[in-house]
């Protein structure tokens, strides 16, 4: 099973958080971030942590079935 991750690229201002919580998961693209790659083995906590402290949201994490289950509230 694998989570998806997602990177809004009109939300995302590259702070680097994400990269530097999860650097295997996340890199910065330019201005942006994005995934390393979309699909991750699932229970990665890391992943949850980075749309966590994302300071605009931009990233999303889904199980697989496609339900979101970050960033958590």
């Amino acid at each position: 099973m694998t989570w998806h991750l997602h990177v809004a690229s009109g939300r995302c201002i590259g702070s680097g958080m994400c990269a530097a919580a999860a650097p295997d998961l996340f890199t910065l693209d330019g201005e942006h971030a994005r995934p390393v790659n979309e699909r991750i083995p699932e229970d990665d906590d890391r992943a949850l942590e980075a749309a966590d402290i994302c300071p605009m949201l931009a990233i999303t994490v889904r199980d697989a079935e496609g339900r979101e289950i970050g960033p958590r509230e």
